[in-house]
């Protein structure tokens, strides 16, 4: 399928959301849709394994079979489905039963039967209860197929979801649904319900273009990235993962086995099953990631709470858009936290430091961290001061990036990039000014390819350009109190024109000429209308 054809399955999909939603908000009804576009690709995945599994026996449809292959096959082999499926969790992890795959849904769906809700329901439970738990548990635990938003009774909720079921079908009918086009459609369809989602969208999405540079920036060969792009990092980490789009960009970048593992975390329960199904659609297998629901800020994930230093994880790299200027509780138990002691607390009112302290920890010696930050960062005093003079102190901020206001859906204040490294080699600090470098839209501005490349290569080859990049020495750095604000160290002011006065003076003379001139002209004309002459 070519790239034009898998936006325009996500535009279809989201043509048919956004006719069927009606009132119904469109966060809400986000979740309906990813859900059944992902059963889509469970099943169709899972239907492909079971064919492989079962070989020649694998019943072959006849024209007029409605049923589908293993419908057919469970009612021939009653006796081996336990050891079939048993068979399916050890290979693919998850089972589905032939009632509960896509295409008999979407029967039912077309059929209007009424017993659609009813077996929906069933199946989710299902394929939540019966598959590999770690992947799979709570999967669907937020879509509410009894919610009043879909009908007040029974009756009207079917209905509703024959609907909804049937016209997604007849919109991925026309379409190849591998998992690289049901992945980006998926996507595409994530950015879209941003779009109209206002604040609640920086919840769980990052927009692309600013996904890009970060992970360009953290796929670059750690040390020095002037080298090239790395070809393998062990792990992965993203503390703040909302759908997980930010950490399968830069799996994309490193290629299908590029990464040994990735690892998410997200605090809402809606947006880490989104990152779960995220995953899982775009090919990511369920031994191939860790996605946890907790809070990054009290560290409540276990492989992150381990007290053997040989034992603690470490990331190659970590890359994250964590909620800004998030209020949090600093508690005294937080001050002896082995991520704060070193650095200190962030203050209550905005928890920034404390998200970026957190995926330093656990950051290799020799990886490489970049973050979306408010620039309060760059210049806020008090405790934020003191952490960020003793950030640049020990020489772990390579580079500050600012970018131009506008580019999120969730807030309209420009944000900045830091690259942070626990051994960095130059003894100052890469300034990157591009906030006067975008396209402007009607609602949000954009970054173009051309905009993206020219931040990484600045980033990659520490340029030095007039008015957007320089290398500034620690030492100016400590001389300014180690306020890191963009404008101290980079002048976006254009000088103004010189003036050359004798040619002005010239000009004002010729002018002065050419109206005393007119003015004898016309007092010629006056005089002889008997009229008053001008002076």
């Amino acid at each position: 399928m070519t790239d034009q054809d898998q936006k325009q399955l996500g535009k279809t999909l989201w043509a048919i959301a956004d006719t069927l939603r009606g009132a119904m908000n469109a966060d809400d009804f986000r979740d309906y849709m990813l859900a059944f576009l992902f059963l889509r690709y469970l099943s169709d995945n899972y239907e492909a394994a079971a064919a492989k599994e079962l070989g020649s026996d694998y019943p072959r449809l006849k024209f007029e079979d409605k049923r589908t292959p293993l419908s057919i096959w469970y009612a021939e082999n009653l006796d081996d489905t336990a050891a079939f499926e048993k068979q399916m969790r050890r290979k693919v992890h998850y089972v589905i039963r032939p009632e509960y795959l896509w295409t008999s849904i979407a029967e039912l769906a077309r059929k209007q039967d009424v017993e659609l809700l009813d077996t929906l329901q069933k199946g989710l439970e299902y394929i939540e209860t019966e598959s590999f738990a770690s992947t799979f548990r709570g999967l669907f635990s937020e879509i509410n197929l009894a919610s009043d938003k879909l009908g007040k009774v029974y009756a009207e909720r079917n209905a509703t979801l024959c609907k909804i079921i049937t016209e997604i079908a007849k919109g991925l009918r026309e379409f190849s649904t591998d998992s690289d086009t049901l992945g980006d459609a998926y996507e595409y369809l994530i950015g879209q319900f941003a779009a109209g989602s206002g604040k609640k969208a920086g919840e769980f999405y990052t927009p692309q273009f600013v996904s890009d540079i970060l992970s360009q920036i953290v796929t670059l060969d750690g040390q020095e990235p002037a080298t090239g792009q790395r070809t393998h990092m062990d792990s992965l980490m993203d503390f703040a993962c909302g759908s997980g789009s930010l950490l399968l960009n830069v799996r994309h970048r490193m290629g299908t086995h590029g990464i040994g593992k990735i690892f998410g975390q997200e605090k809402n329960i809606t947006t880490y099953n989104l990152a779960r199904m995220n995953m899982l659609l775009h090919g990511v297998k369920d031994t191939e990631f860790e996605i946890f629901h907790g809070d990054t800020l009290t560290n409540d994930w276990d492989i992150l709470r381990e007290t053997n230093p040989a034992k603690m994880p470490r990331f190659d790299a970590v890359v994250a858009n964590p909620p800004f200027s998030y209020r949090w509780e600093p508690t005294d138990a937080l001050g002896e936290d082995v991520r704060f002691k070193n650095h200190g607390l962030a203050p209550k009112s905005a928890a920034d430091f404390a998200f970026l302290l957190h995926g330093f920890h656990y950051l290799k010696d020799d990886g490489v961290m970049a973050i979306i930050l408010p620039h309060g960062v760059l210049f806020r005093g008090g405790k934020e001061a003191e952490i960020r003079r003793k950030l640049l102190k020990d020489g772990h901020i390579d580079t500050v990036i600012g970018l131009p206001a506008n580019l999120f859906y969730s807030t309209g204040i420009p944000v900045c990039i830091l690259v942070l490294k626990k051994c960095k080699k130059p003894d100052d600090v890469l300034f990157i000014n591009a906030a006067e470098h975008f396209e402007k839209g009607k609602r949000q501005n954009n970054l173009t390819d051309e905009h993206i490349r020219k931040i990484v290569s600045t980033y990659q080859f520490r340029t030095e350009e007039t008015r957007y990049s320089r290398c500034v020495p620690m030492e100016e750095i400590e001389g300014n109190d180690f306020n890191l604000n963009i404008s101290r160290y980079i002048s976006t002011a254009t000088a103004d024109d010189e003036i050359d006065l004798d040619a002005v003076h010239e000009r004002l003379t010729a002018a002065e000429d050419k109206i005393a001139s007119a003015t004898s002209d016309h007092n010629v004309f006056l005089k002889e209308l008997g009229r008053p002459l001008l002076p």
